[in-house]
């Protein structure tokens, strides 16, 4: 188990993303899933308001009203549910209003009295900053979140979010949620992890299987005709290339030394990189979870680690 920054959110350090639910994975498979990683020791749910409102036929919000009837079915103890606000169809921006309102409606659809981590889900700079962190901390100060988070915020934002927080004596942010895996690691290792590191954050990569390609399942960089049903294949690909394609042979490599998979073995790598609470993954499938689970207990050699830095590597800015 593993704490969210300075939180009392003490988590499984493994994230089942829940963007699919209500579009890759219908409910009853969303239920399956979730019923998989709750039996198998997972704790930590990550949705937005938003998933999956791109879907033909969705309206926004149908991952957390999947989630909060699996909820509602199950009654499970100890689960820790995040979920985001700024970019439901009816919700948009980060205006005081309709953070409170978008909030409302979260609780609503999630079964909650209670979010246990709202997330800023992308800046908006038509908003003065000032507002928006005064809402969330009005949030918190009102019982409807336990604590906040941002995501896709640059350093920058980050520092001016904080700053205002502590200088009205508000709640104060405890998790960060960028894009970061094995194949996108400079942004963040750059930028967002010296200012988690200098204000105690807990990160929580989202995008950690670099949209299917840390599977293993994409080896060349083809694009995939029309039988690959997956709607990630595209955004994967682009990753094939000659140092995506060794970063995979050498994952394939130490996950055999483990009898873990590809997949496991890169969030398992991501799991133990400074400041990373629990990494986010989805699963569309029921029997995807089990590698899921088992990254969150994969302990890796530091030669290994060592190794996987090495084979990633990039020359940072200067």
């Amino acid at each position: 188990m593993t704490r969210i920054g300075p939180s009392d959110l003490d988590i499984f350090p493994l994230c089942l993303g829940a963007n699919v639910f209500g579009w890759t994975a219908n409910r009853d498979e969303s239920f399956r899933i979730l019923d998989a990683f709750h039996a198998g020791g997972g704790d930590f749910i990550d949705t937005a308001d938003s998933y999956s409102a791109w879907v033909p036929g969705n309206t926004g919000g149908d991952s957390e009203r999947i989630i909060g009837e699996w909820l509602a079915a199950r009654q499970p103890k100890n689960v820790v549910v995040a979920t985001k606000v700024s970019q439901h169809p009816d919700f948009r921006g980060l205006s005081a209003q309709n953070i409170r309102a978008a909030a409302e409606a979260s609780l609503k659809r999630l079964g909650v009295d209670t979010i246990d981590l709202y997330y800023a889900h992308y800046d908006d700079e038509t908003v003065p900053l000032e507002e928006t962190v005064a809402a969330f901390g009005d949030l918190v100060t009102d019982g409807l979140v336990r604590y906040t988070a941002v995501s896709n915020y640059s350093a920058e934002r980050i520092r001016e979010w904080i700053g205002y927080a502590t200088a009205a004596g508000s709640a104060q942010p405890v998790a960060v949620q960028p894009h970061y895996n094995l194949v996108h690691r400079n942004a963040v290792e750059e930028t967002i992890v010296p200012v988690a590191e200098e204000f105690g954050l807990g990160l929580v990569p989202y995008y950690s299987l670099a949209s299917g390609f840390l599977t293993g399942k994409y080896r060349s960089a083809d694009v995939p005709d029309a039988a690959d049903t997956s709607p990630r294949a595209k955004g994967a690909v682009k990753y094939a290339t000659p140092q995506g394609l060794a970063i995979i042979d050498t994952l394939e490599s130490i996950g055999r030394a483990h009898g873990a998979s590809i997949a496991a073995t890169a969030l398992a790598w991501l799991r133990v990189q400074p400041t990373v609470a629990a990494p986010i993954a989805s699963a569309s499938r029921v029997d995807q979870v089990a590698d899921l689970l088992a990254a969150g207990t994969l302990d890796l050699t530091a030669a290994e680690i060592a190794e996987l830095d090495r084979v990633s590597t990039w020359t940072p800015a200067t």
